[in-house]
């Protein structure tokens, strides 16, 4: 059965800026090691809450409508890449359930893969929507200029099918061009969306802070240990890429994985709170009778008797 969470008010989130100094996060230096550590703690996560099922269920539809787009002549092929690489700027947001689940493991409570539905529930789940928006928006931006390169490159005129596309990519100059650019701005936006939510959205699972706050935190996870964080991007992406090749049928083991692995490396770059601060109880409401229902829609005329 889910736990609430305490005090579930919309915006009863206490911004960590307003907090003690003491209590702000403190973070740690890790290193290459601490990395394997968290995959493999992400591992065991997931081999205990497997949940690739629910992950099949969100990609498959999406595919789905990718190639009923291509069925009827409209050719996707060149934004299937970038779409692809696009999991790395979603998934933080995408993988808070896994949090959710990573976080009930870690407490000794029992998980299972409906438990993750329990996020919905978390005070400061307004703020993780605010920071999918977010990196919504930059994922948005990054497809728009994916297509923009490749129409520089190639101009507006559709590929046969995968074996002209795979040939103008790979034999010719404009192609190579193609992978040099895309790679390079994906790159930028990738490390963008990484700087902003390595940490943001555990943060806010775990200490109900401000999207403002725990992008700020994550920013400054990732100026203490920017050869660590650039190494875990690179992970990312590369279990991404592999996750794609068979269909895209690999990502429903390679998404869960580093949802529960990202987890744990919040664990190791964030000091744990000596002293949580609870959130103030949830203010009772008075209960009406159904018969009331009329009144109930003028409560000032309640209290003047009238």
């Amino acid at each position: 059965m889910a736990t609430p969470y305490p005090g579930n008010v919309p915006g009863n989130v206490t911004p960590l800026a307003a907090q003690d100094a003491a209590a702000a996060p403190v973070i740690r230096t890790i290193g290459l090691s601490d990395l394997h550590r968290a995959l493999r703690l992400g591992w065991e996560d997931f081999k205990a809450v497997p949940s690739h099922a629910i992950i099949l269920c969100v990609i498959y539809p999406i595919l789905g409508l990718v190639l009923a787009r291509t069925v009827l002549g409209y050719s996707v092929l060149p934004l299937l890449f970038p779409l692809a690489a696009g999991f790395a700027l979603l998934g933080p947001f995408a993988a808070l359930g896994l949090y959710e689940l990573s976080r009930r493991r870690e407490r000794g409570e029992q998980a299972s893969a409906w438990d993750a539905i329990d996020v919905l529930r978390s005070p400061s789940f307004g703020a993780m929507l605010g920071l999918g928006t977010l990196l919504l928006a930059l994922f948005v931006v990054w497809v728009a200029t994916a297509q923009a390169i490749y129409v520089a490159a190639f101009g507006y005129e559709a590929a046969a099918g995968i074996p002209d596309f795979a040939r103008r990519v790979l034999t010719t100059p404009q192609g190579w061009w193609l992978i040099v650019a895309g790679c390079s701005v994906g790159f930028l936006f990738a490390w963008v969306a990484l700087c902003v939510s390595v940490v943001s959205f555990p943060l806010m699972l775990d200490r109900h802070a401000g999207a403002g706050d725990a992008m700020v935190t994550s920013l400054r996870a990732v100026a203490r240990n920017p050869v660590p964080m650039a190494a875990w991007g690179l992970i990312v992406a590369l279990l991404l890429v592999l996750g794609s090749l068979p269909f895209f049928l690999g990502l429903a083991i390679v998404i869960p994985l580093l949802g529960h692995a990202t987890w744990h490396l919040y664990r190791k770059v964030i000091e744990a709170e000596l002293n949580p601060q609870p959130l103030p109880p949830r203010a009772t409401r008075e209960r009406r009778s159904a018969v009331d229902f009329p009144a109930n829609l003028f409560p000032w005329r309640r209290k003047s008797g009238g």
